[in-house]
């Protein structure tokens, strides 16, 4: 298994594990950004590993290929000196070398492809954790308005359940009956302290008083004068005349 399987095997088993728990979104979120990067850290340090692996074989070859021109260059010295046979020696020791050297620079060139394959990969990796983590402050925001949504739905339930009402109309009933007792009680009250004929008549004057100067005030708004009422006669006219009657019936039993 590889280094990056290895690393979502790990990631993908810390979300189950997470999940199952039924944790708080924000505390799931905030573990798996510390998971990432702890396992960046990790990857890294193998992507480390892995360069480091490739330097070595590159010396390697850089080495085997030096010892290779060293002894060409003593070929070259001997066949100067007229030494066929050190050359020939030489050119056999450089061959050795050469195909060293072929082979650690197949391995080096093979390393060097893996090590820039894990570099690059490391690099999206470390692009996708600073991505999750830009997203982390938004999923928590998504999470926190969700579950106030589900809280208010909740009390909206609560609410709307019959059992409420009912409850809230028995208080209301109860109230109105207290209410009408009270009002009892100080209609009770005044039956017993006073007289309650002469309450009603006081209480039919006080009405009829302002029944008419309502009537007044209405008759003056509209510009509409009160009827005179008939002139009564003087007291002293009256009785004159009563007496005027008594004499005249006087003479006429006498005539």
């Amino acid at each position: 298994m590889g280094i990056w399987s290895r690393v979502s095997t790990l990631v993908k088993s810390n979300i189950n594990a997470l999940i199952s728990k039924a944790e708080d979104p924000e505390k799931i979120l905030n573990q798996l950004i510390i998971d990432m990067r702890e396992q960046f850290l990790e990857a890294r340090k193998q992507v480390a590993v892995a360069i480091a692996d490739e330097k070595r074989l590159k010396r390697h070859y850089e080495k085997e290929l030096s010892k290779a021109q060293e002894w060409e260059k003593k070929a070259m010295i001997a066949v100067k000196a007229g030494r066929d046979d050190l050359a020939t020696q030489a050119l056999a020791r450089k061959s050795e070398h050469d195909g060293l050297a072929e082979q650690w620079q197949q391995q080096w060139v093979a390393q060097k492809q893996a090590a820039d394959q894990l570099r690059d990969a490391l690099s999206r990796l470390n692009s996708k954790i600073q991505e999750a983590s830009r997203k982390k402050n938004l999923l928590i925001a998504r999470a926190k308005r969700a579950e106030a949504q589900r809280k208010i739905q909740d009390a909206m339930s609560g609410i709307g359940d019959s059992g409420a009402f009912d409850t809230f109309s028995r208080m209301e009933e109860k109230v109105e009956q207290q209410e009408a007792e009270a009002q009892a009680a100080v209609e009770l009250s005044g039956d017993i302290e006073g007289d309650s004929l002469a309450s009603e008549f006081d209480a039919l004057e006080g009405s009829s008083a302002a029944q008419s100067d309502a009537l007044a005030a209405l008759k003056a708004k509209m510009g509409v004068a009160p009827k005179a009422a008939p002139a009564a006669l003087p007291v002293e006219t009256a009785a004159s005349d009563s007496v005027e009657a008594e004499l005249e019936a006087l003479l006429n039993e006498e005539a």
